[in-house]
């Protein structure tokens, strides 16, 4: 145990996020931790990624941008003009500097919660996962059957989350970042004779 102090951690990230997004915060904490209790991975650790996840959420954009800044990270065209899309990479940031967070897992679970990767670790597609299925969420689609695959094929469940999500995105047509759609080829191949089973 690395002994992280989650009270201390919640009530400090209370104050950094609106009231939704705070129950939604805890709704991934305890989803993270079931899943890791499922797959017999380290429960605090999923806690603490699943706690921090959106730490970086409700910075207003222009001060997001400011902060990439700062830590020299790379913004994309596509970021500059949705900085709301910017809230994952900077968050892994955010987690190191105000929370104290060092396990480079748990910053990179953070990093690619919401676009996803190929090859992602246990980790990774935990909180990944858990954000998306977190008892909170109810309107994406196929979300009882995504929660019932997440706790017997963590890869197939990934996969049908990239599915859905792409999907919707481009029926709002919203933004989509490319990872996001490299996570789904990869997902896709790794999973494609599972998915009518």
């Amino acid at each position: 145990m690395s002994g992280y102090n989650l009270i201390k951690m919640q009530n400090k990230l209370k104050k950094d996020l609106d009231e939704a997004r705070f129950i939604h915060t805890q709704g991934v904490m305890y989803t993270a931790a079931a899943l890791a209790m499922c797959y017999e991975q380290d429960i605090e650790t999923a806690s603490v990624a699943g706690l921090l996840h959106d730490c970086a959420k409700c910075i207003p954009n222009g001060q997001k941008l400011r902060l990439c800044e700062h830590y020299k990270l790379h913004v994309s065209e596509v970021e500059r003009k949705n900085p709301h899309l910017l809230h994952a990479k900077l968050g892994a940031c955010i987690a190191a500097d105000k929370y104290g967070i060092e396990d480079p897992r748990i910053q990179s679970a953070i990093r690619w919660h919401t676009t996803g990767k190929p090859d992602m670790t246990m980790l990774e597609k935990i909180i990944f996962l858990s954000d998306y299925i977190e008892p909170g969420r109810t309107k994406a689609a196929n979300l009882t059957s995504i929660r019932k695959t997440a706790f017997a094929d963590l890869d197939l469940a990934v996969f049908q989350t990239l599915r859905d999500t792409i999907k919707y995105l481009e029926e709002k047509k919203a933004c989509l970042d490319n990872q996001t759609i490299v996570a789904y080829n990869y997902y896709q191949k790794l999973t494609g004779e599972k998915e009518d089973s």
